[in-house]
């Protein structure tokens, strides 16, 4: 079935009403005041939005011990496979384990929070650091020493330190 088309004129043929309106949609954007958007970056940094999950990180109490038990459910809920716990062991402690090593492959993490949902210590959380700037690979891979000090100190309501 053929489908009837109406004529175009001759100045729809030659599209020149389309270029000018074109055109002053153009030059009326280019006159009218603009609102600023560009955030000069360093020094005026942009709002993070509630609930930003940024670089895991490590934590410790307020007496400074690591709250991390390494239980490896982190290690083992982690879809991509960035963390690797060495467990060490505690000879004369209410805790049994501590993390002898922490490692996270930022070159792998996907920053989904599924091990801060698995942690049952509270001992990782997803910090608000929003940038994460290195120089080779190497330098992705980040220790427990340096997710201690992105994580900082946190209130320990389970309290797993205290003797029984």
């Amino acid at each position: 079935m053929k489908v009837a088309r109406r004529e175009l004129s001759l100045m729809e043929k030659l599209y020149l009403p389309e270029i000018v309106r074109g055109l002053m949609t153009t030059i009326g954007h280019a006159i009218r005041p603009s609102h600023t958007v560009t955030r000069q970056y360093p020094e005026q940094p942009t709002p993070l939005p509630a609930g930003y999950r940024g670089i895991p990180a490590l934590v410790t109490d307020e007496q400074g011990r690591i709250k991390c038990v390494a239980c490896q459910l982190c290690e083992f809920v982690c879809p991509p496979e960035a963390i690797k716990i060495v467990p060490g062991q505690f000879s004369d402690s209410n805790v049994e384990k501590y993390p002898a090593r922490f490692d996270l492959n930022m070159l792998r993490c996907i920053y989904c929070g599924l091990c801060e949902e698995a942690c049952p210590e509270e001992a990782i959380f997803m910090s608000d650091v929003a940038t994460f700037v290195v120089s080779s690979r190497e330098q992705a891979v980040l220790p427990k020493e340096r997710l201690l000090e992105i994580g900082g100190a946190r209130p320990d309501p389970i309290g797993k330190w205290a003797s029984k």
